[in-house]
């Protein structure tokens, strides 16, 4: 998924609910990365080389292309508020670092990291209160917004997800095998798959190892991931399976017996709606961003993400088929809110209309 993902239904939506009375022009870095029919596609390749470059369009090339375009309404859809004039105005912000807290081992592993959280908690605050909505994916994150930036205009708006037909739950084999655990993530230190990695160290010392533990990384994908594979080398249960297509990915979640999602920070965890539609169990780290992703699913179990041992339990009575997960609670999603796109683009249009 991720941003361009989230463009892309975005603007398939708007076109086909609102195509037929507003003229709908996307301002994107690549065209061919998009197929969308009834959009003015609209390139800026120069958008991506630098943040400098990125800066230089939002608080200056956007400005004059709104003075152009007199736009009826401005989204922008990664983050940054832009100095632009509209009718209304609205930004999509869909990165949760300038909430995290780093570790301090993040400071050796991931710098560049450390350093966003800092500099993205900048760029937000910029032209945040010119916005006639600022719309996140998660309540937690809402409650963030309010608390640092002090607006009240926040709307949440849950991504929807279509999941490609080939993903299907395959029978368990008769024939003896490992326990799957499936972590579909890059090896990012918030992803936190150390501590899967420890269980699993802790499991092998008790004798367990009817089960195997698959990541969608290898040695080679970064210095993180190097230092990773060298500290767990002696853990026979880990798959290092190197990255991956999504289509593989999904395949691998039919494969799989259990989802393990122990990330400390995800504005919405997607994998979690990915399995979940396959109603197959996963355990999923206790944290706000879990509860809203994975609320009302049947087969569901929460752990500290920072208790190896705690996971390592769980893991092992999993295994051996004992019935701990259950339905988690339902979400209760205060207004303002939007289930899906359409619904988000109804409540920006009618401040439109409003206007």
């Amino acid at each position: 998924m991720g941003p361009l993902a989230l463009f892309r239904d975005a603007l398939k939506s708007l076109a086909q609910n609102h195509g037929d009375r507003f003229e709908i022009i996307a301002l994107v870095h690549r065209r061919d990365l998009f197929d969308v029919d009834g959009v003015t596609f609209v390139e800026f390749p120069r958008i991506s080389s630098s943040w400098l470059g990125r800066l230089r369009f939002e608080y200056w090339s956007s400005k004059e292309i709104s003075r152009r375009l007199k736009p009826s309404l401005w989204l922008a859809m990664h983050d940054i508020t832009p100095n632009v004039t509209a009718d209304v105005r609205a930004v999509y912000c869909h990165n949760g670092a300038p909430f995290y807290r780093p570790r301090w081992f993040e400071l050796r592993d991931d710098p560049k990291f450390v350093a966003f959280c800092l500099f993205y908690g900048f760029l937000y605050r910029i032209n945040i209160h010119a916005n006639d909505y600022v719309i996140v994916q998660q309540s937690w994150i809402r409650e963030e917004f309010r608390r640092r930036y002090g607006v009240r205009n926040v709307v949440v708006a849950h991504p929807s997800v279509d999941v490609p037909k080939t993903a299907s739950a395959s029978a368990r084999s008769r024939l003896p095998r490992p326990y799957r655990f499936f972590y579909p993530a890059a090896p990012r230190t918030f992803k936190n798959p150390e501590v899967c990695l420890q269980a699993s160290r802790l499991l092998e010392a008790r004798n367990i190892t009817n089960f195997e533990l698959w990541f969608t990384f290898d040695a080679s994908t970064n210095r993180y991931a190097s230092r990773l594979a060298k500290q767990f080398s002696d853990v026979k249960s880990v798959r290092w399976l190197g990255s991956l297509a999504r289509e593989r990915v999904f395949d691998l979640y039919g494969e799989a017996d259990c989802l393990l999602f122990p990330s400390r920070l995800e504005t919405w965890g997607m994998p979690i709606t990915e399995f979940r539609s396959l109603g197959k169990p996963m355990l999923v780290a206790d944290l706000p961003y879990a509860h809203e992703t994975a609320a009302g699913y049947d087969f569901a179990k929460l752990f500290d993400p920072d208790d190896a041992g705690h996971l390592a339990n769980l893991m092992a009575q999993a295994a051996n088929g004992e019935p701990i997960f259950r339905k988690l609670p339902e979400a209760a999603i205060e207004s303002p809110y939007a289930g899906n796109w359409a619904e988000l683009w109804e409540l920006l249009l009618d401040q439109h209309r409003r206007a």
